[in-house]
């Protein structure tokens, strides 16, 4: 019995040792991803983040998921592969996804002005000057399209939500009363609002539920089970803490979810497009993918090739777009038009998003690579050019074997 208690332990030595070592298609030196986790380790370390889950894949395989420092400082609770993370603006590119479904079917065109399918939106007003205590506006030169809401060029404002329980429509039909702030395609400013207005449309196009039409249409053939709006208890229990600077000192202090007040897993709160999702590093993973794939997960075609190639290369002309250097916008992604800065170790025409606590992930076509980080940090002075993603990603690709 001895003998055979020492073989299974033998062999699941070996497995995890199999498991941890780069397939021999993934492109990655193995011995080099690991200094990932090395300059991961400094910023827990110096306690700029409490700890992160990273992702490296290349040719279609996971070559590395690696867990680092701790999803609950109080409790000194590890971070875990399966730790879920508040995802933020990484929302942004699947509600895009679900538009560009729709147009595959013919039920709308990217052309097509807001107002064919939110009445509201008809008559806007852009604001042409305004003082503390005056504000003259003038007509819209013309409607906003759902081009402009993709691209972050339609001007659109915000209005704080009423109370904690008001719908999607309700969101968008107050968003919908405020003027412009430029007039639609003169200019690029990133919009909440927009991509909130576009998992409206979805709602009034495809007649159902903005997050049941992800469920259906995006997560479940995707496989990713751990996406979601809502939360379970069960997934709660995998959160990752999100933490900011403690304002008195050195370290770090637990923060809440920004625009969640109550329970996580409370349905009375709308969906929101623009930034509501929570997710793991392997499901985001499934959704690059497909997306790296040209829409095809599994043999099975989710969006048309054509829409993929729409969303992910520039739209937004000469416009200066995102929050760094060399970027440019396509439809819910943003393109590196020109590599410089944090975005200089990836090839011209990488797409992705990031997230407000941080979080980011990147599909590099020239190189067939995904690489994803999850963090939960708040108040990074430039989350999109923050040194904890520039050291992630220069250690990703140097690892990447020619």
């Amino acid at each position: 019995m001895k003998c055979w208690v020492c073989l299974a332990i033998v062999n699941i030595l070996v497995g995890h040792a199999l498991a941890g070592a780069a397939p021999t298609q993934s492109g990655f030196n193995s011995e080099k991803l690991k200094d990932v986790r090395t300059r991961i380790q400094r910023f827990v370390d110096d306690k700029t983040i409490a700890g992160a889950v990273t992702l490296v894949a290349r040719h279609g395989e996971i070559a590395d998921v690696d867990a680092i420092g701790f999803s609950d400082l109080a409790a000194t609770r590890p971070m875990h592969e399966d730790s879920l993370f508040w995802i933020a603006s990484m929302t942004k590119p699947i509600t895009a996804v679900a538009v560009l479904m729709l147009q595959d079917e013919g039920k709308l065109s990217v052309e097509d002005s807001v107002e064919k399918f939110l009445p509201e939106f008809k008559g806007q007003w852009v604001i042409d000057s305004q003082t503390n205590n005056s504000l003259c506006a003038t007509r819209s030169p013309r409607p906003v399209t759902i081009r402009d809401l993709l691209t972050h060029t339609s001007g659109l404002d915000e209005m704080p939500a009423p109370r904690t329980n008001s719908t999607l429509a309700e969101l968008v039909i107050g968003n919908s009363q405020r003027p412009l702030r430029f007039p639609p395609g003169s200019k690029w400013s990133y919009s909440n609002a927009g991509i909130n207005t576009l998992g409206r449309i979805v709602e009034v196009v495809s007649g159902g539920d903005f997050a049941a039409f992800l469920e259906k249409r995006i997560f479940k053939p995707l496989g990713m089970r751990d996406t979601t709006f809502w939360p379970s208890a069960a997934q709660v229990k995998r959160l990752a803490k999100s933490y900011q600077p403690k304002s008195g000192g050195e370290g770090l202090e637990e923060v809440g979810i920004s625009f969640i007040q109550g329970e996580l897993g409370d349905r009375t709160r709308a969906p929101r497009p623009a930034g509501g999702l929570f997710s793991t590093a392997r499901d985001y993973f499934r959704f690059c993918q497909m997306m790296l794939n040209g829409g095809t997960s599994n043999g099975k075609r989710l969006l048309s090739e054509q829409a993929v190639k729409m969303m992910t290369r520039p739209q937004t002309g000469e416009l200066k777009a995102g929050f760094t250097e060399g970027m440019s916008f396509g439809f819910g992604f943003g393109v590196v038009k020109r590599p410089v800065g944090v975005t200089q170790m990836l090839s011209p025409g990488t797409f992705g998003h990031g997230g407000a606590y941080g979080t980011q992930a990147w599909i590099d076509p020239e190189k067939d690579m995904v690489i994803i980080l999850m963090i939960q940090r708040a108040k990074l002075p430039n989350a999109d050019a923050s040194d904890v993603r520039r050291s992630f990603q220069e250690a990703a690709v140097a690892a990447i074997r020619n």
